[in-house]
């Protein structure tokens, strides 16, 4: 039959896509209600783990953002005086977060990072540590097919 899908996810699967997609949802609901964009509130979340400044690969890496995307929400940044760059070595930029930036992301991405300890800290360290391992091995074993693409 022309057009029919042979694939399907499992119902394994449909909970993992659903739990993933409702957890995005939530972070998107906090950003919101915390007056930032996504992609935003995202850069101020990598930049707060890191301290007050981060390597812009860094934030690229561990927004799961496009560089395209990072670099148009700094820009927007910039202009409202949150961030600014400065080199960090010959192709390297660092994004640093100006004073009026330290009192955003604390009353933003530093609340959403506290709600996150707070959970796992509710958690068993075993959990944790199996919950984990397992989203790694997820992740890892989701890399090496995707390049089979």
């Amino acid at each position: 039959m022309e057009g029919r899908m042979e694939h399907k996810a499992s119902t394994f699967m449909k909970r993992f896509n659903y739990l993933l997609g409702e957890t995005n949802a939530v972070y998107h609901d906090m950003a919101q209600r915390l007056g930032l964009s996504d992609s935003i509130m995202q850069i101020l979340y990598s930049i707060c783990d890191n301290g007050t400044s981060c390597l812009l690969q860094d934030i690229c890496r561990n927004s799961g953002l496009s560089k395209q995307t990072v670099n148009s929400a700094l820009r927007k940044m910039e202009a409202e005086e949150l961030v600014y760059l400065k080199p960090a070595g010959a192709k390297s930029k660092r994004v640093c977060l100006t004073e009026k930036g330290e009192c955003l992301s604390q009353q933003t991405a530093g609340k959403v990072l506290k709600i996150e300890n707070d959970i796992l800290s509710c958690w068993a360290k075993e959990d944790v540590q199996k919950y984990l391992e397992l989203t790694e091995a997820f992740l890892t074993a989701l890399r090496e097919k995707a390049k089979e693409l």
